[in-house]
């Protein structure tokens, strides 16, 4: 018999916890959720969840640096994670993008939307193989060395901390360097699955990316844009 997915809900309001862990229940998910974000930390750093969704606006640690400690984790590095957010404004939503989130709801947020969402993210495969034949090879291209085995970074012999996201897409730019990826198909390689991102997702992660990696990301010499088409890693 197959496990019933975990689901870790971190909201500080009663009412909305109940809510999301009364509809999630229904669909089969085994729900836990906390009002805290440390305590919502310690879980996360001690259990494997199949998914969390996560509040912005919680006590004790906010929900965006507790998304990031996730991401930069063992146990839950890999985890969806569907934000919640009370504000409109297209920079809050980006903010949470950055900090590491799959995708991102707007209270209120009707329960139907809730449960599709959380659908889609637990259908996204979870650690997904980076390229067929290549996941042990270690790859060095313009002082940016890259080990899929340790999933390690170094650039110009300095380690680099990098979500699983940021880690694939550097991986799968960096061994086709030169070679040019619309937006279109970095969604399917890097997000692969039906979930609620857009070609925004891939300029916000390559964002994040060159902010890791590069000496000045305002203008970068290894993440190239290729205007009106793409990305590219430098070429060789």
């Amino acid at each position: 018999m197959t496990p019933s997915p975990r689901v870790l809900i971190v909201e500080d309001e009663p009412n909305i916890r109940e809510l999301v862990s009364l509809h999630l229940g229904l669909e089969g998910y085994a729900c836990d959720s906390v009002g805290d974000g440390r305590e919502a930390l310690t879980r996360a750093e001690a259990e494997r969840f199949d998914l969390m969704v996560l509040d912005v606006m919680i006590p004790g640690l906010d929900g965006l640096a507790l998304c990031r400690a996730v991401r930069q984790g063992r146990v839950n590095r890999d985890v969806p994670i569907l934000m919640l957010t009370a504000r409109r404004e297209e920079s809050d939503k980006v903010a949470g993008l950055e900090s590491g989130a799959d995708d991102y709801l707007t209270k209120p947020f009707g329960v139907r939307e809730l449960v599709a969402r959380t659908r889609a993210l637990l259908r996204r495969p979870r650690l997904a193989p980076l390229e067929a034949g290549t996941d042990g090879e270690m790859v060095t291209v313009h002082g940016v060395e890259i080990d899929p085995a340790r999933r390690r970074v170094r650039v110009n012999g300095t380690d680099v901390e990098l979500t699983d996201q940021e880690f694939r897409l550097l991986h799968l730019l960096a061994t086709h360097a030169g070679i040019v990826f619309s937006r279109e198909a970095l969604l399917g390689k890097i997000w692969r699955g039906d979930t609620f991102v857009t070609v925004r997702s891939v300029d916000t992660l390559v964002k994040r990316l060159r902010r890791r990696i590069e000496p000045d990301p305002a203008n970068p010499r290894f993440l190239l844009t290729v205007w009106g088409v793409g990305y590219k890693f430098a070429d060789v």
